[in-house]
């Protein structure tokens, strides 16, 4: 049966070559597309989960409500109290409570990789004439640098340099640029209330990202005598053996007390709304390709159908069951589907890899100077099944035809 089938498809070589390039380029194009916005995937999920503590434990939100005010001022004197206007807006605590609670808790949890307290404070840097508003964080250097990859960006000097004390400073490349300073310098560093202090630069570090190298950091200690709040921490930043699990486990620490616990992909789900979207715009671009390369097919085998009638009238007048003329011309639409894949698959694995050799200095998209592009095993199993599934529905419908024919109405419709 498939040698029959071959034989038919070669018997019409310009209409075969079409339905073949419908399903290559519409498997070719999944793969290319798919690999190119995979990366691009890759690369930011490892940048937030790799740059940023994987859970951040932080002082709490309070939101006011009509009855918030209610027992500060009347002390539940009244049962019914109404305000004009009804009280609104935020009231946030400045650190957060107990953190020894929370640094107990955290150590004896086998799932915590390590756990980093901060104080984070918005400073201003003076260097001569020139002021720069920013973010001062204070921490503890070496476990920062086991929850955040923070180490690895230094250009120059090392970051475990301000566990030394003595107010040390580690700046971003873009905070420097703003300053015009450089290593073992000292400037100014204010809190807009009480005289400036002075801190030396003893690192200065470049993530490529301008908002993250627009801050700075100094020693836990120094940033609580800088900001007059001594043993004070306003964010805890936590990094766990396994980053899957920080949804989860920041959903029940949220019970342990009252502090804002979110995990890394809860802050950013704003980035997975826009991964969802990137997947629909995929699949319906590819979609339409394959819409297209399975009415080819459906068309090319539905004339085949109609010109291969007096064929079809000798086979069954040969005693080919129904079920055999069904399968010879369904068969001809799954060797054309299983062709159009590989070739396909294979055309889009070497535009990939071409694709990761083109330098993209500067580019987000980027790793050692190159474009990222996934070679990820399921896209070739996707983009496989939906080029395969198009090419077997589309030859359904003729190949069901086909067996619909019988020889006495083969020879009664004059068919030659």
């Amino acid at each position: 049966m498939i040698g029959l089938a071959i034989r038919y498809l070669l018997a019409k070589r310009r209409q075969t070559i079409l339905m073949l390039l419908g399903i290559f380029f519409g498997a070719a194009s999944y793969v290319t597309i798919s690999g190119f916005m995979l990366g691009f995937r890759g690369y930011l999920v490892d940048q937030l989960v790799n740059n940023n503590p994987h859970i951040h434990i932080e002082a709490r939100e309070e939101f006011l409500t009509s009855t918030s005010l209610n027992e500060a001022f009347y002390n539940d004197r009244y049962t019914h109290v109404f305000w004009s206007p009804p009280p609104s807006g935020r009231k946030d605590n400045a650190i957060v409570e107990k953190p020894q609670g929370w640094y107990a808790r955290l150590r004896a949890d086998p799932r915590v990789a390590a756990f980093s307290p901060q104080l984070s404070a918005s400073v201003i840097f003076t260097n001569g004439k020139a002021t720069a508003p920013t973010t001062l964080i204070g921490c503890d250097p070496l476990q920062q640098e086991k929850v955040t990859t923070i180490g690895g960006y230094i250009v120059e000097g090392k970051f475990s340099d301000i566990a030394a004390g003595g107010n040390r400073v580690v700046i971003g490349k873009e905070l420097q640029r703003r300053l015009g300073v450089r290593l073992a310098q000292n400037i100014l560093v204010s809190l807009g209330k009480g005289p400036p202090s002075p801190f030396k630069i003893v690192g200065v570090f470049d993530s490529g990202n301008k908002m993250t190298d627009n801050v700075a950091y100094g020693s836990l200690v120094d940033v609580q005598k800088v900001n007059g709040s001594p043993n004070h921490v306003n964010k805890i930043a936590v990094r766990l053996f396994d980053h899957t699990q920080a949804a989860a486990l920041a959903t029940a620490w949220e019970n342990f007390g009252p502090e804002k616990v979110e995990s890394w992909d809860q802050i950013n789900a704003n980035v997975f709304d826009v991964f969802r979207i990137q997947d629909a715009i995929r699949f319906l671009s590819i979609g339409a390709i394959m819409v297209v390369a399975g009415f080819g097919i459906y068309n090319v085998l539905n004339m085949m159908v109609i010109q291969k009638r007096r064929d079809i009238a000798i086979l069954r007048s040969m005693g080919y069951s129904t079920r055999e003329i069904i399968s010879l011309f369904f068969t001809q639409g799954f060797l054309l589907g299983i062709t159009g894949v590989a070739l396909g698959l294979s055309c889009g694995y070497g535009i990939c890899l071409y694709l990761r050799t083109i330098p993209f200095k500067g580019n987000p998209m980027q790793s050692a100077g190159y474009m990222l592009v996934s070679t990820a095993p399921e896209i070739y199993l996707q983009a496989g099944f939906l080029a395969l599934a198009t090419a077997c529905l589309a030859s359904v419908l003729p190949a069901r035809a086909a067996g619909k024919l019988t020889p006495i109405e083969i020879i009664r419709s004059g068919a030659e």
